[in-house]
């Protein structure tokens, strides 16, 4: 490889990138619970959606479970960053099981909401991805009131018992521009539309969306470090396309990239979803500067300071975790 030929060569790095505060903690209440416990320490459903994240804690002794009646009664069970709905709660109640919930506090605060606005009887819309964790979770605060939007197209269409009485809370996780075009066009049907108290698109997300549309309309190539069941990886991908990128990829790990999506390619944008840890980031910019890529240029967005603290059961090692901590 020749000096002409790596001349120009760059990556642009967004910042902010990888982890949020909420993932920050979810990880650490597994390990810091199994460096109190020790193993096995159940965990229902994945603590993150990162197939990394998920290795690394099952080869220290965290089991990962579906559904509590997995767990073995009076076993430690945690929940995952995502949330659960109340009957997981009880499920697990019923089988004395110990709980950590490492649930998002801002995906709490859009429980509450769910809640409250359940009690005084408004129909909620809640713009979301049918399936996904965190959007069962929250339905199953209020199941009688909540209605999914998925999307512009559904919220065209959606029914609702009181158009005077109607809320929309959203999924922490979605693409800020797509969410804001449901919510238009709810507004436009439902005059009397009742928004939340703050944007419950959570402040990574919107960041790490910021970075990447920021950088992707000088990629050529845009790669997002995250797992295929990332809903905030996916919407990272989305955005750079948006924002111009000629082309937008998403990957585990570096050995996931095709030396073929190199040709022609002088820059690279570089992210990682809220999930992914910085480990693979520095993997992927080793793979790169192998290639001429050792360039790399920071995009920085905004400066993020946000830190969540563990659940009190952990903060204290005099007794091991007892009932729900939040």
């Amino acid at each position: 490889m020749t000096d002409t030929d790596v001349a120009g060569r760059r990556v642009l790095l967004a910042a902010p990138r990888g982890y949020c505060a909420g993932v920050a903690r979810a990880v650490k209440v597994v390990e810091k619970a199994l460096e109190l416990f020790g193993a096995p320490v159940y965990v229902r459903r994945e603590i993150v959606h990162n197939k990394y994240v998920v290795k690394t804690l099952e080869a220290r002794g965290a089991v990962f479970v579906e559904e509590t009646d997995q767990v073995p009664e009076g076993a430690t069970v945690i929940f995952s960053a995502h949330g659960v709905a109340p009957t997981v709660h009880q499920g697990a109640e019923a089988r004395r099981l110990e709980t950590i919930d490492a649930t998002c506090p801002l995906v709490t605060k859009v429980h509450k909401e769910a809640v409250r606005f359940a009690r005084d009887d408004y129909t909620i819309l809640l713009i979301g991805h049918q399936g996904h964790d965190e959007v069962i979770g929250t339905s199953g605060e209020a199941p009688d009131h909540v209605t999914i939007v998925e999307g512009p197209e559904q919220a065209a269409t959606v029914t609702v018992r009181d158009p005077d009485r109607v809320v929309w809370l959203s999924q922490t996780t979605l693409s800020v521009d797509e969410t804001q075009a449901t919510v238009a066009v709810l507004k436009n049907r439902f005059p009397n539309l009742k928004s939340p108290p703050s944007d419950d698109i959570c402040y990574a997300t919107q960041n790490r969306q910021a970075a990447v549309k920021q950088l992707g309309t000088d990629a050529d190539l845009v790669l997002v470090i995250g797992s295929t069941n990332s809903c905030n990886s996916l919407r990272l991908v989305e955005v750079a396309l948006e924002a111009g990128a000629r082309d937008a990829r998403l990957i585990d790990h570096a050995r996931d990239i095709d030396d073929t999506w190199l040709a022609d390619v002088h820059t690279i944008g570089l992210t990682s979803g809220a999930s992914a840890p910085e480990i693979l980031v520095d993997e992927v910019l080793d793979w790169l500067a192998e290639r001429g890529y050792a360039q790399v240029e920071v995009v920085q967005a905004v400066e993020e300071h946000q830190h969540f603290a563990l659940p009190h059961s952990l903060t204290s090692r005099k007794s091991p975790p007892h009932g729900t901590e939040t």
